[in-house]
């Protein structure tokens, strides 16, 4: 039997999104975690006492994996931690359903 759950937690002004699959009975599971930047939340105007942010909606790498570039957004030139991080993560079993003798 399968069991799925979904789950929003807050934390502050970060959201982090699960989706769970559970088997309740039989071999053990694997779980499978991706990684998403949305939108930029460097505030622009911190310096001033204000606060502005610029607009960008989603992380876009300026480079290669594996390269110092990969970490600056193409869009507005910050670093990926100023991206919002939303990680999903789901846990995946192999279910395999009782077979059935026809004749």
């Amino acid at each position: 039997m399968l069991h799925k759950v979904r789950a929003l937690k807050n934390f502050g002004n970060m959201r982090k999104r699960q989706v769970v699959v559970k088997r309740l009975e039989g071999p053990p599971s694997r779980s499978v975690r991706s990684v998403k930047y949305g939108e930029c939340q460097k505030n622009h105007a911190a310096n001033v006492g204000g606060y502005a942010v610029d607009g960008c909606r989603e992380f876009m790498a300026s480079g290669d994996e594996g390269t110092s570039s990969a970490l600056i957004c193409a869009a507005c030139s910050c670093h990926r931690n100023f991206h919002k991080k939303e990680v999903e993560t789901e846990i995946v079993s192999e279910c395999s359903s009782p077979t059935s003798s026809g004749t």
